[in-house]
C-alpha cells in the first residue's frame, strides 16, 4: 500500500521586505544577500498573525473544499508555540472546523517536526488507511536586528494531507535519521529572538546530513543517480547548494552549476523570496519543485533532507505519482507570492519591535492583511482568534 502526500498548500504573510533594504540600511552590499545567502526577499509577518494563524491560513482552502472532513489526526510542528501548555494545533482545529473526534497534538524539535509529523502520520495511515491526517507546519524566524542571521528571517506554514494512495508523492522506506545533543541553535523561553552559532551549525547540518545519507544508502542500495530533484531544508538557499556539493564530493561525484540548478534550482524558488520558515521549510522546497519544473516529474524519485538544529536530522525519499499536476497549487501560491506589499525599513522595523503584550491586560489588535484567520487580540489571558470569511 502506498502511502505519502495527498496534497500541500502553503501561506505566507502578506507582507515582505526587499534585502535590497535591508542591505542599504546595514550598510552592506547587497550582493552579500543575494549571492552569499541566494536570499531576495523576507516575508514578514503582520502584529496580527501567529503561528496559529499563519497555519489555519495554509490548511484552510482544504477544510473548505472539504478534505479534511474525515481527519482524525492533527499534527502541528512548530518551534514558534505560543503557549506552555495548549497546541497550536487545538486552536487550528477550531478555526477549521474539524471533527471532536481528532487527535491533535504540537511537536517541537526546531525545524525537523514537520518531518517528524510527517512520519507519524504515515504510520498513523499504515494502521488505519481509510483515513487521513493533516500536518500543518507553522513557523516565524526571527532574529535580533543588525545580527549576522537578520537577513534569514522569514514565515511561513505548509499544509500537508497524508493520505493511503496518494496523489502527489508517495514516501519510501528506508530513511536515515541521525540525533546529536549539541547548541549550534536555541531559543531559551525567556528570549522571543533565536541564539544561534552559524558556522557551528554548518557544520553539523553537513555531519547530520552525511550520517542519514550512509545509512540511507547502506539499507536501500540506491545512489545518487537514482534521483531527479533534491528538497533541502533551507534555512537559506546557499545552505542547500553547499550541502548537495558536499554529499556529491562525498560520493566521488563531480557537479558544476548546471548541474547543481538541474537538480535544485526548482526546489529553492519559493524559499528565496519568503525567506526561512523552520518546520515548513523543506515543504516549501518540495512545493517549488513540483510546482515550478518545467517538465513532467511523473515517477521521478525525490531526495528530501529535514534537519533540525539541537539536533536532529532525516534523509528520506518520494516518489512522484501520476497525475499529481492535478492536484498542484503552484498558480495560487505564486500568487500569493506576488500580490504582497513590500514594507520600507522602518515599516520593517516597527513590526519587529511590536511585541504581543505580556502584562496581562485586554487588548484588540487593528486589523491587517492576513489569510482567512486572525489574531483578534488578548482578553483574560486568552489569545482570541477570528475568520474573515464565513465557512
Amino acid at each position: 500500500m502506498k502511502i505519502g502526500i495527498d496534497q500541500l498548500h502553503l501561506y505566507s504573510s502578506h507582507y515582505y521586505v526587499d534585502l535590497k533594504t535591508l542591505a542599504v540600511e546595514r550598510g552592506v552590499d547587497v550582493e552579500k544577500f543575494y549571492r552569499g545567502l541566494g536570499q531576495e526577499l523576507m516575508a514578514v509577518p503582520a502584529p496580527d498573525e501567529d503561528v496559529v494563524t499563519l497555519g489555519a491560513n495554509a490548511a484552510s482552502e482544504l477544510a473548505a473544499s472539504g478534505a479534511l472532513a474525515d481527519v482524525e489526526l492533527l499534527l502541528f510542528a512548530t518551534e514558534s508555540g505560543i503557549d506552555q501548555s495548549k497546541s497550536a494545533g487545538v486552536y487550528a482545529h477550531r478555526l477549521l472546523g474539524l471533527s471532536p473526534r481528532c487527535r491533535t497534538v504540537e511537536l517541537k524539535q526546531a525545524c525537523y517536526s514537520g518531518t517528524a509529523a510527517v512520519q507519524l502520520a504515515v504510520q498513523y495511515v499504515a494502521r488505519h488507511p481509510d483515513k487521513r491526517a493533516l500536518v500543518i507546519a507553522a513557523d516565524i524566524a526571527r532574529y535580533e536586528l543588525e545580527s549576522p542571521g537578520e537577513a534569514t528571517q522569514g514565515c511561513g506554514a505548509a499544509a500537508l494531507v497524508i493520505s493511503a494512495n496518494p496523489r502527489l508523492l508517495s514516501l519510501e522506506e528506508p530513511t536515515g535519521f541521525y540525533t546529536e545533543d549539541v547548541m549550534d541553535f536555541w531559543r531559551p523561553n525567556y528570549r522571543s529572538e533565536a541564539l544561534v552559532d552559524g558556522k557551528y551549525s554548518t557544520l553539523v547540518y553537513i555531519r547530520a546530513l552525511e550520517a542519514c545519507w550512509a545509512q540511507y544508502a547502506e539499507i536501500s542500495g540506491r545512489s545518487l543517480d537514482d534521483f531527479k530533484a533534491f528538497c533541502y531544508h533551507i534555512p537559506f538557499t546557499k545552505m542547500a547548494e553547499k550541502a548537495h556539493r558536499k554529499l556529491c564530493r562525498l560520493q566521488g561525484v563531480k557537479v558544476d552549476d548546471e548541474q547543481l540548478s538541474a537538480v535544485l534550482g526548482d526546489s529553492l524558488r519559493y524559499s528565496r523570496r519568503m525567506g526561512n520558515c523552520y518546520t515548513a521549510s523543506m515543504y516549501v522546497g518540495l512545493a517549488s519543485l513540483l510546482e515550478t519544473a518545467q517538465e513532467d516529474l511523473t515517477g521521478s524519485r525525490m531526495g528530501l533532507f529535514s534537519y533540525g538544529s539541537g539536533c536532529v536530522a532525516e534523509f528520506f525519499s518520494g516518489v512522484v505519482e501520476p497525475g499529481y499536476e492535478a492536484v498542484l497549487r503552484g498558480v495560487a501560491h505564486q500568487e500569493m507570492l506576488q500580490n504582497r506589499t513590500e514594507l520600507g525599513y522602518q515599516q520593517y522595523e516597527d513590526i519587529f519591535n511590536y511585541r504581543v503584550p505580556t502584562d496581562g491586560g485586554d487588548y484588540t489588535f487593528p486589523e491587517y492583511r492576513t489569510g482567512p484567520f486572525r489574531l483578534k487580540g488578548i482578553r483574560g489571558h486568552k489569545r482570541e482568534y477570528e475568520a474573515l470569511v464565513e465557512r
